[in-house]
């Protein structure tokens, strides 16, 4: 997980590794994105250095100059080894090549304009790795999630662990839950990421220029484990699948304590392995009583979704009503903690009328596509919901907390297609909603050497940074303003290599893109994790312990431990490219889903 160390695990990583002494700093580095440019888009590149800048040239792969000029202006400090960072800007580059910039004694990566391949393809195929049960696209693993007992919540040792108290209590089963996606680099599952997973799978294939045929069929194996987790009959949400830790006394041990390919679990008869081998599933509330909104909403959506896009009217119908039945479950008064995962703190999400303004708008679309007359009650509890975010909830930007900006931007369409009015919102509420979220990116980035908008010292940097990429384009699907396309270009450009690193946190593309992911099977396996999305840096403080040591079964990577990036710390992050950095190397389907959907956009 990403939000706290287990506590088992981290008794078995107390040994600080050895680091590699750092080299002298080169004269200077140039970071630029590593896929490349679109031929009419804004491009821009860093040169990051301890001196003056002069001019740079961009040359070909025969080294012809294919563009010149002057470097700069200064952007400012990225630290103080480098406490210059000079914007290169390549907007005037629009012939379809290959190429290297040369400034400061440096040469950068090469780059691509008019790249001929999407990352997304190699996001995609991420899912296909992540894949769990008899459809795995490796082997079979978990099979014995088909017979699965249900317990009651366990409780915690603290509230910054999932250490378990005691014994788990065993409630109901057997109940079938094989499938679905693993979370990350371990192997649980939790609806709450796949819901919002398959929700922007969906609208991925509906929204932008999808890589062919497998995207539906990666969408539909979400649906498909989705429909297991909901309990139509007696209106049961099953929420997770699997523990991270043991518990205090040593009578169990979770997914977090041992390190191993998925398919050896169902035959593992390993003391005190029992839950590894017959993992335990929780639900989100008794059967038949209210679910935590945000659960109902983002669960609801991918349905609804779903729905919009069945080429079967019948079918679609079908998916309709399920949609329709796990939006009505949703509690909304009286709401406390939200419901996400087993501990919370795995993901600590803290607002949900963004869920329920999607789910609603969802439904209502695809109520109209099916001139279903529950059509005009969807969208006023949409804008209803969208009211109450706007006035209470909203100050972050897309990612896996906050789905505002897709549930917007398909509202304004809902409320377009009935053209009616007298709602909660009007569409210019909802688009000042989106104007506010990219402000919040761009004043971030207006003050950033490398103009990144989303926060360096904190988790999930990357998502976020896609997040107000795939934002700048639905503001501009609803408006037609390009006032943010630029910005929305730089952010993409900062998680594929124009940042203080150089790394491409997709992994796979890119010259020098992330290499020692925090995932199992391609740490054990030794084939890459292509299109891994990771977290990217984090906070430095999470890194003054160390990264501690491997388990046994774990190959070291990089093989010498060596921090190839501890001389860009800087602005209160840190970046570490090693199978233990699950701070900033672990990659998640949440990840990977907003880059994907960020990407197609990218491409209409």
């Amino acid at each position: 997980m990403r939000r706290l160390v287990p506590a088992a695990l981290a008794l078995a990583l107390l040994a600080s590794a050895n680091v590699a002494p750092a080299q002298a700093d080169p004269p200077g580095l140039i970071r630029v994105d590593q896929v490349g440019y679109r031929p009419g888009e804004s491009k821009h590149a860093y040169l990051m250095t301890r001196g003056r800048a002069g001019r740079f040239a961009v040359v070909d792969r025969r080294g012809r100059v294919a563009l010149s000029g002057q470097a700069g202006p200064d952007r400012g400090a990225w630290n103080d080894r480098y406490p210059h960072v000079y914007d290169l800007d390549l907007t005037r580059l629009r012939v379809p090549g290959r190429y290297r910039i040369k400034a400061g004694g440096a040469t950068s990566a090469e780059f691509e304009i008019a790249p001929s391949r999407n990352p997304a393809a190699g996001v995609l195929g991420f899912f296909g790795l992540q894949r769990d049960g008899a459809d795995a696209l490796r082997r079979p693993s978990h099979l014995n999630d088909r017979a699965a007992s249900v317990y009651g919540w366990p409780e915690f040792t603290g509230p910054d662990t999932d250490q378990i108290k005691g014994e788990l209590t065993r409630i109901g089963g057997p109940v079938d839950v094989e499938g679905g996606w693993f979370d990350a680099g371990d192997y649980l599952k939790f609806t709450h990421i796949l819901a919002y997973v398959d929700t922007l799978l969906w609208a991925a294939q509906r929204d932008g220029r999808a890589p062919g045929r497998a995207l539906r069929d990666e969408a539909v194996h979400g649906l498909k484990y989705l429909d297991k987790m909901w309990d139509e009959k007696s209106k049961t949400l099953y929420i997770q699948v699997g523990i991270g830790a043991g518990n205090a006394e040593g009578t169990f041990v979770g997914d977090h304590d041992i390190w191993r390919l998925p398919e050896a679990d169902d035959g593992d008869d390993a003391e005190g392995h029992r839950f590894i081998r017959h993992r335990p599933v929780f639900r989100a509330a008794a059967p038949g009583e209210p679910i935590s909104p945000n659960l109902a909403g983002r669960t609801a959506a991918a349905f609804a979704l779903a729905a919009q896009l069945e080429p079967s009217r019948r079918h679609a119908a079908h998916l309709l009503d399920q949609a329709a039945s796990v939006y009505a479950m949703a509690r909304t008064t009286g709401v406390d903690r939200l419901v996400t995962s087993l501990p919370h703190a795995f993901y600590p999400e803290s607002v949900w009328r963004d869920d329920m303004q999607l789910g609603a708008a969802e439904l209502a679309l695809a109520a109209q596509r099916l001139r279903d007359p529950r059509a005009g009650r969807w969208l006023a509890e949409s804008a209803r919901w969208a009211r109450g975010y706007l006035d209470k909830e909203q100050g972050d930007t897309l990612n896996l907390y906050d789905v505002s900006a897709l549930a917007h931007a398909d509202l304004v369409k809902a409320m377009r297609a009935a053209g009616t009015g007298g709602l909660a919102v009007t569409e210019a509420d909802l688009v000042a909603g989106l104007q506010a979220q990219l402000d919040i990116g761009a004043r971030r980035s207006a003050t950033d050497p490398f103009r990144a908008g989303a926060r360096y010292d904190t988790f999930d940097s990357v998502p976020h940074a896609f997040g107000l990429a795939a934002t700048a384009h639905l503001y501009r699907s609803v408006t037609g303003d390009r006032a943010y396309d630029a910005f929305g270009t730089q952010q993409r450009n900062w998680a594929l290599g124009a940042n203080p690193w150089g790394v491409s946190f997709i992994a796979g593309s890119g010259e020098n893109a992330i290499r020692c992911p925090h995932h199992q099977i391609a740490n054990l396996t030794g084939e890459p994790a292509t299109g891994a999305v990771v977290n990217g840096p984090n906070g430095a403080s999470l890194f003054e312990g160390g990264l501690g040591g491997h388990f046994e079964e774990m190959p070291p990577c990089p093989p010498d431990g060596a921090d190839r990036y501890e001389g860009f710390t800087g602005h209160g992050s840190r970046f570490v490219d090693d199978v233990r950095s699950w701070q900033a190397s672990e990659p998640a389907d949440d990840f990977a889903a907003i880059a994907l959907y960020a990407l197609t956009l990218a491409s209409t």
